[in-house]
């Protein structure tokens, strides 16, 4: 097997880390040919689609892509910003407002760079960069509060098979999940209070959370207990009785069973019942984009309408909220820990700064000064 060529070694470099902000990926524009390109690589991962090679291939090369590219494409456009696509737009600054605040923490020997797992900027690329750049630390931060082997597991394999070919392998760390890690929990909290306090609260909050097959549970997947989780640390932290809240799964894809209950039909049940407003969030989708702005806020607003409902809000995704920055540079934070991103001087300042939070914090609850 062939390594890559090693970049030039410059003697006496100071070596550097990086933080590597890894989404899911986007189409490159919204149509037809960059749906197709896009979706190819998605649909071709063995991790999301569990179907043998042979068979799938033919149903993806003879009916997904020539019929399903041009109606993706339309989907596409009826979010696409000015900017571009919404998702590579948020991803692209939530990772500068990260490095932002961890360079204000003192860590100023880090780079915080993003990749797409399918379409571009790629995750191989990106990594082949910091290698030039001199980075031999890197921290894999997935978009995915919840691990699951059809989103995180798949990053992983890209960065392990990356590396593979690689002659000089960097120190790699991985975030698995953050699923119930206080930082999200209380930015997805006051997302919602900042809702309800210029809008009033809803006859019911639904959290729909990206659907998976169900086989996948039985096998040992882990995803849908998590996002359990982090639905009842949510609504704990909203003070929400559990006839107050409904947890469902969106973007059902195929004629088999994925996990239950289905967001769609679900809304159409609770406008039939007499619920007249329904408040609708993703939390397992940290960034806008097309399962959030177009299946939930256009198709699942038309549908529970429809059905009867009176008013449908779509409260969105953290995107680069204050807050869901200051729990990222958290959760990053504590996977950093012993390496040398800070300058003897920050890191001092940064030990009184932790110390003294956690002096307030016993104090709070009424620890012996």
């Amino acid at each position: 097997m062939a390594f890559r060529t090693e970049p030039s070694h410059i003697h006496g470099s100071t070596p550097s880390s990086a933080v590597v902000l890894v989404n899911l990926g986007t189409p490159d524009a919204p149509d037809a040919r960059a749906v197709r390109r896009y979706l190819k690589q998605f649909l071709s991962d063995s991790r999301v689609v569990e179907i043998p090679r042979a068979v799938w291939w033919f149903i993806l090369h003879g009916i997904i892509l020539p019929f399903r590219s041009s109606k993706s494409a339309e989907k596409y456009a009826s979010i696409w910003s000015e900017q571009g696509s919404p998702l590579k737009v948020h991803t692209e600054r939530q990772a500068a407002a990260l490095g932002a605040q961890l360079h204000a923490r003192g860590h100023h020997q880090l780079r915080v760079v993003y990749a797409m797992r399918y379409g571009s900027p790629a995750l191989p690329e990106v990594l082949d960069q910091l290698k030039a750049q001199g980075c031999t630390r890197i921290l894999v931060l997935p978009a995915y509060p919840q691990y699951s082997g059809t989103t995180t597991a798949s990053i992983f394999d890209s960065v392990f098979e990356h590396y593979r070919r690689v002659r000089n392998v960097p120190e790699l760390r991985m975030i698995r999940d953050y699923h119930d890690h206080d930082g999200y929990i209380q930015a997805l909290c006051r997302s919602v209070l900042d809702h309800w306090a210029l809008n009033g609260r809803p006859d019911k909050l639904v959290m729909s959370f990206h659907g998976v097959p169900r086989r996948t549970l039985l096998l040992g997947d882990p995803y849908h207990c998590e996002c359990h989780r982090t639905a009842h640390l949510l609504a704990e932290a909203l003070g929400l009785a559990p006839e107050q809240y409904l947890v469902t799964f969106q973007s059902r894809f195929g004629k088999a069973e994925w996990l239950q209950p289905y967001t769609a039909p679900t809304l159409q049940e609770l406008a039939r019942q007499g619920v007249r407003r329904v408040d609708v969030m993703c939390p397992g989708f940290t960034s806008d984009c097309l399962e959030t702005l177009e299946e939930i806020a256009m198709e699942a607003k038309a549908e529970f309408l429809h059905a009867g409902g009176e008013a449908f809000h779509f409260i969105p995704c953290l995107n680069e909220a204050p807050d869901w920055i200051d729990g990222m540079v958290d959760i990053v934070e504590q996977h950093l820990a012993g390496w040398p991103t800070m300058s003897n001087a920050a890191a001092r300042e940064d030990a009184a700064r932790q110390a003294a939070i956690a002096a307030q914090r016993a104090a709070a609850m009424g620890a012996p000064g």
